[in-house]
């Protein structure tokens, strides 16, 4: 009697170093916006400070992980589509972050309301590059 035997395989979605990096950007992004919410309520300019301070934290940890993202795609070039749009997400969160710390750079007042529609943007590409970089689609059926 012979019994057939399906595994099915997955490709690693990243590294734990470069996950660490990855997962630490969103909080910090999140950080920024909900820092601009309170800022657009209560117009205590402590609040700009904040977002400020927390979009250039985002910037440097999704800087590593757009460079790790970058090393690992130079090093398995056929891995998949799919690592390419999490790179191509990433590298846009970060170009869109660093725009968003220059108008916070800005005065407080002439930060709003675009500081914090770039904000929010920043926030939803990378929660969009989180979830393309700890996705793990299958590869197939081994029989």
């Amino acid at each position: 009697m012979v019994t057939e035997h399906a595994e099915y395989r997955y490709w690693l979605p990243v590294y734990p170093v470069q996950a660490i990096f990855l997962a630490g950007m969103v909080p910090l992004f999140l950080g920024a916006t909900i820092s601009d919410i309170a800022y657009m309520k209560s117009a205590h300019i402590q609040w700009n400070n904040f977002a400020s301070w927390l979009i250039v934290g985002g910037l440097i940890v999704s800087a590593v992980a757009l460079v790790l993202a970058i090393v690992d795609l130079a090093r398995h070039p056929r891995r998949s589509r799919h690592h390419g749009i999490y790179t191509l997400l990433l590298l846009a969160t970060w170009i869109v972050g660093f725009f968003n710390a220059l108008m916070h750079a800005r005065d407080a007042w002439a930060s709003m309301p675009s500081g914090l529609v770039l904000s929010v943007i920043t926030t939803l590409l990378a929660c969009a590059a989180t979830w393309f970089g700890f996705y793990a689609p299958r590869t197939g059926v081994i029989k």
